[in-house]
């Protein structure tokens, strides 16, 4: 392969360069492709454009390999904490144990909310969405935090990643209770990032809340699978926000709102739906899944195969093992997990799912852990943003530091009307 393609259009011929990333993966640069030839190209949903460079993370779909920073997602998992993964995510390296020691200690010093941001919370509905009080509540630090707003001062940036990475959590926990009608809990800065989520969740003022060893690992593994995922919608969002030097919370309040969208964040809550479904429709399996072969039906199997991934999705094989440790563990009364492992079972020995690589992915096993967790559906979509979190803010941390930072502004292909006359309002028919 040479370094440059060549392409033939009308009677021009235009050489352009070829990109190559460390690990091999191929892109044309058509950045003068429309200065050269007057055409731009055309690429709806963007599935076949690049819309950058980076270094954060590389996925293989064909191959089910995913990595942070050169690291595979399976090391990871097995031998970091969230905040570990957060750290590596954002700034490039794996901690040392002083920058590790520093790290968790400014996190520590900003998790609870200013007081007069809990007075937001009785101004939504009980029954709002937790997404809806996630990204305007995001957005509302903008207000309280003008200190910290110009991404161009790395003094500001690092003390908004202080405060959006401790503060998530705190405003997500407040959601929930909100929706449930219990007091809001405070943080408690000797717990780990994972239990002291646990305990703003789950905590009651009237009893001695008991942390359970087994949920907080499930939740770090859950966090740390979703932490970064290449340029999906909601990472694309916060760059394309970020793009006009936007600040760092209102370009997280967006990806919050992008993630929202059920073709994105809100794939495990549909999986655990479609669980229910099959209770409600008395729990046959097999009659569910012959619906899902039968292209009359419009019946879909959530939870299975993915858009990238072409073979098993490695982060479902690492909450797998937790899922069906947690489950073993709690011994909870709910038919909904019986249908899942069944559902799980049958679909991996089924030769139509599995010459269509139709695997368990991630949302599949990430759904029952959370509804094992005692979390409503609706808190499923929040749990997703807090792990994609530290991706973001990565992504918008290297776009605004690239020497080649341009603000987003895709093209498009006109198909309305021509010029037209305009008519006085008298002689429209």
């Amino acid at each position: 392969m040479g370094n440059v393609a060549k392409l033939e259009f009308g009677d021009k011929r235009v050489e352009l360069p070829v990109i190559v990333g460390s690990e091999q993966e191929t892109g044309l640069d058509i950045s003068k492709l429309r200065a050269l030839t007057g055409a731009i190209t055309l690429d709806d949903g963007y599935v076949n454009t690049g819309s950058t460079t980076s270094a954060i993370c590389f996925l293989d779909g064909e191959q089910g390999i995913l990595r942070y920073r050169g690291y595979p997602i399976e090391v990871l998992a097995k031998h970091c904490s969230f905040v570990e993964v957060s750290y590596l995510l954002i700034y490039g390296e794996l901690p040392n144990q002083a920058q590790a020691q520093d790290f968790a200690h400014n996190l520590r010093r900003h998790t609870m909310l200013h007081e007069d941001m809990r007075l937001f919370y009785n101004g939504f509905p009980r029954d709002a969405h937790p997404m809806a009080i996630l990204s305007s509540v995001v957005g509302a630090l903008s207000t309280f935090y003008q200190d910290s707003l110009d991404p161009h001062d790395p003094e500001q940036v690092a003390i908004s990643i202080y405060r959006l990475m401790a503060k998530l959590p705190t405003i997500a926990a407040l959601a929930y209770k909100k929706s449930v009608g219990q007091p809001f809990v405070y943080p408690r800065n000797e717990l780990t990032y994972c239990e002291n989520f646990l305990q703003m969740m789950f905590a009651v003022p009237s009893e001695l809340y008991t942390l359970d060893a087994d949920m907080a690992q499930a939740l770090n593994l859950l966090l740390i699978v979703h932490g970064d995922h290449e340029q999906n919608c909601s990472t694309s969002t916060v760059r394309m926000v970020g793009s006009s030097d936007a600040n760092l919370f209102a370009s997280i309040s967006a990806g919050i709102c992008a993630l929202w969208g059920p073709l994105h964040g809100g794939a495990n809550q549909a999986c655990v739906e479609m669980l229910e479904a099959i209770k409600a429709s008395g729990g046959d399996v097999k009659a569910y899944i012959n619906k899902v072969k039968d292209k009359t039906s419009n019946i879909r199997l959530m939870g299975f195969g993915h858009r990238v991934y072409k073979n098993y999705d490695p982060r479902a094989t690492i909450i797998k093992a937790s899922c069906d440790q947690l489950l073993k563990k709690r011994h909870i009364n709910d038919p909904i997990f019986e249908i899942a492992q069944e559902l799980e079972a049958a679909a991996l020995s089924d030769p139509y799912f599995i010459e269509r690589k139709l695997y368990p992915n991630v949302d599949f096993y990430s759904g029952v852990i959370y509804r094992a967790m005692g979390l409503p559906v609706s808190m499923f979509t929040v749990m997703f943003a807090i792990g994609r979190l530290p991706g973001w803010i990565a992504h918008w941390k290297e776009m605004m530091e690239s020497p080649g930072k341009k603000i987003c502004r895709p093209r498009q292909i006109y198909t309305g009307p021509v010029e037209r006359p305009f008519l006085p309002m008298k002689d429209r028919k």
